[in-house]
């Protein structure tokens, strides 16, 4: 066929390495039998959570060298030695907002006429993003917040979720486990957040409006969730807008104090930004009455919306103390200590659900987009294009010529 389009799925060659994919190999199978004019070749690695031979058992066919592709997926950011010129790549690129450590990968890919269209800029008409991973960053995240509770009480012991095959067994893992009466406050409403309240449905943790939950006690446990128009109010009339939070947060201040002195965990997916004042402060932490033990800062800006959240943590090693006076830190689930869990990289702990999750998105909004001529949605994100910014992307010239 004269029309048949090539598409590669990369090996992550990022250090470290990411274990995740595009699509899985039934998504594979779905794309080349719904789209005969699609051929689908994918790069062999021994890191993805599904094997080079669960591809080929699919009938998609391993290839090294992907430069007969016109288009190339993957997740994270492509070695500047990898990159091969004159292609389209799709993957999370982080350079929107001019993050150093992608400067020169930008100033490759302009150079090598590459067009890149990133994950994170793709988005359905009213603005909201199609992709991302933040579901099973909620799952992972609560789970490991309650697994840190448990160590420090020693009252409930979790397993780890990376030692997990899939989903399916984590869920499994959780029958019979019964938790002691604690209370957990879960901030935002979007994706994290959704992951999280998944979580508290499974081990049947009871929902309480913030009113109720604030100020009584349980014998069992419970949650209460905190969205933005509940944690944010203006100074002025108590009033919160979406909109106009997210122009003028510096006229907003944060209701979360109260939660505090009545919360076990707290479970952080709210989004931040350096202007947006953080849900309580330092100083907050040495009082008597501040309760919470255990913070799983999901959403993790290091010294962001967490005053105590000091860096990232790591799959392997997910859990580190905070001295409550001194704010340094410890070996985790020391008594009088904060225990943050802090980990970037959340979903890789489960691969292959988020894969299939996030290949789903794709397949239903993204991928007809894909192969038009001319698609608005990959037009939007789209910032460079056979070598040159894309308009909408023209205020990363200082970042692509060296100069910021």
């Amino acid at each position: 066929m004269e029309n048949t389009i090539h598409i590669g799925l990369i090996r992550e060659d990022k250090h470290p390495h990411d274990n995740r994919v595009a699509f899985t190999p039934k998504q594979c199978q779905w794309i080349m039998h719904h789209f005969p004019q699609v051929r689908l070749y994918v790069q062999p690695s021994p890191l993805r959570c599904f094997t080079d031979e669960e591809y080929e058992k699919a009938g998609i066919p391993l290839q090294e060298d992907l430069s007969g592709c016109a288009i190339l997926l993957g997740i994270k950011e492509v070695p500047v030695d990898k990159l091969i010129a004159g292609k389209t790549y799709l993957f999370f690129s982080h350079t929107k907002k001019k993050q150093p450590h992608n400067q020169h990968m930008l100033q490759t890919m302009l150079q090598k006429n590459i067009t890149l269209i990133d994950y994170e800029c793709l988005v359905h008409p009213d603005g909201q993003r199609i992709l991302g991973f933040g579901f099973f960053a909620g799952i992972v995240g609560a789970h490991n917040g309650l697994m840190a509770y448990g160590e420090k009480t020693k009252s409930f012991h979790f397993k780890r979720v990376h030692t997990c095959h899939d989903f399916q067994e984590l869920i499994a893992h959780y029958f019979g486990i019964k938790l002691p009466p604690l209370k957990i406050v879960i901030t935002g409403s979007g994706r994290v957040a959704a992951g999280a309240l998944e979580i508290m449905g499974l081990l049947g943790i009871k929902y309480l409006p913030p009113e109720e939950y604030l100020i009584n006690s349980y014998a069992y446990p419970v949650y209460t969730q905190l969205k933005a128009g509940e944690l944010y109010l203006k100074k002025d009339d108590k009033t919160y807008s979406r909109t106009d939070f997210h122009a003028h947060p510096e006229n907003y201040e944060c209701r979360f104090l109260p939660y505090v002195t009545a919360s076990d965990i707290l479970m952080n997916g709210i989004y931040w930004d350096h202007n947006i004042p953080p849900l309580f402060q330092a100083a907050d932490l040495k009082k008597d009455n501040f309760r919470i033990q255990v913070i799983a800062d999901i959403t993790d800006d290091t010294n962001g919306s967490i005053p105590c959240n000091l860096g990232d943590s790591t799959i392997e090693d997910p859990v580190y103390g905070v001295t409550k006076d001194t704010m340094e830190q410890t070996a985790p689930y020391l008594p009088g200590t904060i225990d943050m869990m802090c980990v970037s990289n959340l979903p890789n702990e489960l691969p292959r659900d988020a894969s299939q999750y996030f290949g789903d998105q794709l397949m239903k909004y993204v991928f007809e987009e894909l192969l038009k001529n001319d698609s608005d949605m990959i037009s939007r994100a789209t910032i460079t294009s056979k070598g040159a910014l894309s308009p909408a992307f023209d205020y990363l010239e200082d970042y692509a010529k060296g100069i910021s």
